[in-house]
């Protein structure tokens, strides 16, 4: 609910606009709250875009590891 409030605070003014951003497991947890307040909180805001990719990081053991990351951008009309 913590992040919920904080769209809704970044989304105060008209004509504004958030982008949530998340990576790994925190992805659902960015598409929940990014729902959440289109659905129940403010019903003019719409997804106006959507990207997607993944990104290499170094393990402690030296090796690379993939992980997901997304990018909602969400405006208020």
């Amino acid at each position: 609910m913590a992040y919920c409030l904080a769209v809704m605070t970044a989304l105060k003014d008209d004509k504004s606009e958030v982008i949530l951003m998340a990576r790994g497991r925190a992805i659902s947890k960015a598409v929940d709250v990014a729902e959440v307040v289109r659905n129940q909180f403010i019903s003019n805001l719409v997804i106006k875009d959507i990207s997607i990719g993944t990104e290499q990081m170094e393990t402690e053991e030296g090796g690379t590891r993939n992980i997901s990351n997304i990018a909602i951008l969400m405006v208020k009309e």
